[in-house]
């Protein structure tokens, strides 16, 4: 590319980034959103869970126990567990899981559980009836659980110390020697890594198309309804020229975005890691460096797909129709690479599209540089990000595609 040519196309992309930026909206959906995503997601959504939890624990809840005999010290620890009980006989029915005439007070929630505790000389049985889609009765069938729990172990305990034998030496014959996290061999940023790499591929491919979206349609299809893009193709630049003017501004807004992204991830990682939540994965200059590739790779090809797909489209509403379902393209493959597991993967799981740089940034991730799978990935990635630009520069040459419909 010649120099004035070069001109051209940063002209022409400054051009457009400057019309995009305009609207104050633009700015918090580049800007605002991708910094505050993970801090956001990571710093108050444990926050929350960590407060629901506390409620949870401060419900006075109450319960009904039907039986036929109840022992001393299971009543002690179901009034220490913040239960406040009522006593009734046990109701005629053949197994004790069998609602009968209860299912009704579960359901309007005159009560929060029912326990129903049946002894039979030596051996108790007994249910639960609860309302799964209650919180407060899951709470409380899982105070029960945890008490019947606690109670079971004591009862087991008494039984052997009154047959003669040592507690400990029967029920735990097998112990580990030291302690269990000391003989797991990975460190703490290989494990944070892992951690790491099973979700951040999928954000940052979900919001690399994402943020993508609508300046590659207010740069194609807009101008087409605007009637601004003849404006442009009378220029002293060739058609090639003018895309990559428009996909260097699209690509422009897109990395900003990304980029931010990575900087609030880096941040919500610093905050966890100080809370010791989540270390900081351990990632050698290589690694960083091939991510860098990766992601520039995948925005290469993704940002040429979706200009080629909303330079087809006649209308805004219509490239809009078609971009937003094409995010499944990326999606579904985001999730499926979730699952893969990457000991002893086959090199051709390397070249599909989408999904190898999505297990690329797994592998790297976890600081694993295996040569083998950097070519196939690097290669294949290259070629896809071309046929991805061809495509667009072939919509770009129709004039049928590229002139308005005013």
């Amino acid at each position: 590319m010649s120099e004035g040519s070069f001109r051209r196309v940063r002209s022409i992309a400054k051009k457009e980034v400057v019309e995009f930026t305009r609207d104050w909206r633009t700015i918090i959906a580049i800007i605002v959103i991708p910094l505050l995503m993970f801090p956001l997601l990571f710093i108050l959504f444990p926050v929350l869970l960590e407060s629901e939890a506390a409620e949870l624990d401060a419900l006075e809840l109450s319960i009904v126990i039907q039986t036929d005999g109840l022992p001393e010290n299971l009543a002690d620890n179901i009034s220490t567990s913040g239960m406040n009980y009522t006593i009734e006989s046990l109701p005629d029915t053949t197994y004790l899981s069998e609602p009968g005439q209860d299912l009704e007070r579960v359901r309007n929630s005159s009560t929060d559980a029912i326990l129903r505790f049946e002894s039979n000389d030596d051996i108790w049985g007994y249910a639960i009836l609860h309302l799964s889609t209650s919180e407060r009765s899951n709470e409380a069938r899982n105070r029960i659980l945890n008490v019947l729990n606690e109670w079971e172990n004591s009862e087991i305990k008494e039984r052997i110390e009154q047959g003669g034998l040592d507690v400990n030496e029967t029920l735990d014959p097998l112990r580990w020697d030291g302690e269990i996290s000391a003989g797991d061999v990975a460190t703490t940023g290989e494990q944070s890594g892992m951690i790491l790499s099973l979700f951040i591929p999928l954000v940052l491919a979900i919001w690399t198309y994402s943020s993508a979206i609508q300046p590659s349609i207010d740069m194609t299809a807009g101008e087409r309804e605007r009637g601004t893009l003849e404006a442009l193709l009378c220029l002293p630049c060739t058609r090639m020229e003018l895309l990559f003017g428009k996909w260097l501004a699209v690509a422009t807004i897109t990395g900003v975005g990304v980029l931010l992204q990575i900087f609030g991830l880096l941040f919500a990682i610093g905050y966890l890691a100080s809370s010791s939540f989540i270390g900081v994965p351990q990632l050698s200059i290589a690694s960083i460096l091939l991510i860098v590739l990766a992601i520039m790779l995948f925005a290469i090809m993704v940002v040429a797909f979706e200009l080629a797909l909303a330079m087809r489209s006649h209308s805004v509403k219509e490239a809009g129709s078609i971009l937003a379902p094409a995010l499944m393209l990326i999606l579904f493959p985001a999730l499926f690479t979730q699952v893969i597991n990457l000991d002893g993967i086959e090199g051709f799981w390397f070249a599909i599209p989408v999904v190898n740089i999505l297990l690329a940034l797994r592998e790297l991730l976890m600081n694993r540089v295996i040569t083998e799978h950097v070519i196939i990935w690097a290669v294949s990635s290259i070629v896809y990000a071309s046929l991805a630009a061809y495509y667009a520069s072939k919509q770009f040459s129709r004039e049928d595609i590229v002139t308005s419909l005013s």
